[in-house]
């Protein structure tokens, strides 16, 4: 008998985030209505942000950052190689050039303190809901831009991330293996009352209404893009917001059983964290040796293994950043062995032991 599948991650809905779309779908404003408003006024209060700016998706977030920071040609923009590319394409979105520093092995996240001087700005992951430390920075670039897709929910010495206590703007996104989901979606925190209004005007078209000459009209004059949320999304963000910290909780209730069951076998654990932060543990990514026999071994069971991430560097695109597989040793080495397992807060404790039986089949 096939058994069920687990996936590596997996929205978490109910009847409360059902019902809450429902009533949107049922009302008069589908999109540009109230709701997004209010999910953004929920989130920076959430954060203790001053404000939060939504977006259609993490990505299109990403982009409306580098955009309004006002960086482009001749801009060099760091960021960590253990990332997806969207952390690095928002660069390219503006025509800045990417760099890449090494992560540090004992956290996975980028080395703050190799940070080059040269740099104009940042974009700090926090990779698996870990947060970087960002008091390692030697040298504080321009612009700082904390990519927090895994970290909603956690906490740093400084507060909760999304406070931007060290940072210009931090970013979070909602894909539906996220903390929280809106389907596709993010949104983008900051207390600088200029690139919060930049980013309200980046995300429409930059259009700017002008009711001194006429109550229909309206002017852009910058260039902008539809990356509006709809307040379909907005509604379910809401619902999802208030069980935002029992999705949290239960995350780290797993993690603390997989380190519990895990410990006796082969496997490196994901880092901890360090006193004053917290862990959102968005991935639960373990090392192992012979990972492809592994992964496959997995896979084949039913379980829905991922390997986060492909380092930006090893991808084509990535020529013009003048580093390839081999330069970045502790990223390397680190992706030679990683698979994430699965983590969601859904994950049955039965689940989870199948998934460590079988791990445990092809670790000994």
């Amino acid at each position: 008998m096939t058994q069920a599948h687990i996936p590596y991650g997996r929205q978490s809905i109910d009847e409360s985030d059902i019902s809450a779309v429902e009533a949107v779908l049922c009302g008069a404003w589908l999109t540009q209505g109230p709701a997004v408003e209010a999910f953004e006024e929920a989130v920076a209060l959430k954060v203790q942000a001053r404000h939060a700016v939504a977006f259609s998706s993490g990505t299109a977030a990403l982009h409306g950052c580098t955009a309004v920071a006002g960086l482009g040609p001749g801009d060099l923009v760091v960021t960590s190689p253990l990332t997806f590319m969207a952390s690095a394409n928002c660069a390219r979105y503006v025509g800045a050039s990417v760099g890449l520093v090494d992560i540090r092995p004992e956290t996975l996240n980028l080395d703050m303190a190799q940070i080059p001087a040269e740099a104009d700005a940042v974009v700090a992951v926090h990779y698996a809901g870990l947060p970087v430390d960002l008091r390692g920075m030697k040298v504080r670039p321009r612009v700082v831009i904390e990519d927090a897709a895994h970290a909603l929910g956690v906490s740093t010495p400084d507060g909760p991330v999304g406070n931007c206590a060290r940072s210009d703007m931090c970013m979070f996104s909602f894909h539906p293996v996220k903390p929280i989901t809106t389907g596709e979606g993010g949104i983008v925190t900051t207390n600088d009352d200029s690139l919060a209004h930049k980013l309200r005007q980046f995300r429409t078209h930059d259009i700017e209404r002008t009711p001194d000459h006429g109550a229909w009209t309206y002017r852009i004059s910058e260039l902008g893009f539809n990356y509006r949320m709809t307040d379909i999304q907005a509604a379910l963000g809401l619902s999802q917001l208030t069980k935002l910290d029992t999705f949290i909780q239960r995350r780290n209730e797993l993690a603390d059983r997989y380190r519990a069951l895990l410990g006796p076998l082969p496997v490196v654990l994901p880092p901890e964290a360090p006193q004053g932060f917290t862990h959102g543990y968005h991935l639960f990514a373990v090392r192992v040796r012979d990972r492809e026999r592994v992964f496959n071994g997995l896979r084949s069971a039913g379980i829905g293994v991922q390997v986060h991430y492909v380092p930006i560097h090893h991808h084509p695109i990535s020529v013009d950043i003048g580093v390839g597989p081999g330069d970045l040793p502790a990223c390397d080495e680190a992706y030679e062995r990683l698979i994430s397992l699965p983590m969601f807060p859904d994950l049955t404790e039965a689940e989870q032991d199948r998934v460590v039986a079988t791990l445990a089949t092809l670790v000994t």
